[in-house]
């Protein structure tokens, strides 16, 4: 991967769940939000155009909309709107440090975001604006694994910077739950939907398999990895290409 490259585009898809305090409980750690920001920096300085797509986990879950009965359907609204929190968030704190961006919205949310319109977002992330993807793809039963993949391959990214929450990467099997479960260092989107990896949704899978995006999934409890993974150091986290 070239970072010189002026045509260089990613989408970061970062995990709810690593925006929060885990020790007071908030549904954003400050620290965390500024680390973004200085993420998302170092990445415009090194030519390259940025795209974010973000989960709600910090805010909401669907297993919260089950616990008390809630449809699931609704449950999915409410999961987008989470999104739409997250990343009126991060677009705020840009503004702050005088970093141009827009954010849209799937979801009808104008008086927050502007509604999703490819062409634009394609135009202005052209020009260098940090583009915020929010409210997953509109629709129920879509999750924002869907939307990352979807938004690389409408915007002509060339990677998805996957970072997770407590995993390193992509394993046979859940390493929190299993001492013996494997570390899988590459591998391909039919391979990941043969094996039933759920390293993505699905229909984020189907929808990258034969795309020349590439997907690199790795821990984003460094900061500094998201870098590294750019500048080429595959000793981090699993490559996932089309085969």
């Amino acid at each position: 991967m070239k970072t010189n490259d002026l045509n260089l585009k990613v989408i970061l898809k970062l995990s709810g769940e690593a925006l929060s305090d885990s020790n007071s409980h908030l549904i954003f750690s400050k620290e965390k939000m500024s680390d973004i920001v200085g993420l998302i920096k170092k990445l415009i300085s090194l030519n390259i155009k940025v795209g974010i797509v973000c989960g709600a986990g910090n805010i909401f879950r669907g297993r919260i909309a089950e616990e008390n009965g809630i449809p699931y359907e609704d449950g999915d609204y409410m999961g987008m709107v989470g999104t739409v929190i997250n990343l009126k968030a991060i677009s705020s704190m840009l503004d702050v440090a005088n970093i141009k961006n827009k954010l849209y919205s799937a979801l009808a949310v104008e008086d927050v975001a502007p509604k999703y319109e490819k062409e634009k977002a394609r135009k202005e992330l052209e020009e260098g604006y940090v583009i915020l993807f929010a409210g997953g793809v509109g629709k129920v039963r879509h999750t924002t694994d869907t939307c990352a993949a979807l938004r690389a391959i409408e915007m002509d990214a060339k990677i998805i910077l996957a970072g997770k929450n407590g995993v390193d990467g992509v394993y046979d099997k859940d390493p929190n739950k299993y001492s013996d479960a494997k570390f899988i260092k590459n591998l391909t989107y039919k391979e990941a939907i043969e094996k039933d990896l759920k390293v993505m949704d699905l229909q984020a899978l189907k929808l990258l398999e034969n795309s020349d995006v590439i997907t690199r999934v790795f821990s984003m409890d460094d900061f500094d990895n998201f870098i590294k993974v750019i500048n080429g150091d595959e000793n981090i986290g699993t490559t996932i290409k089309k085969e």
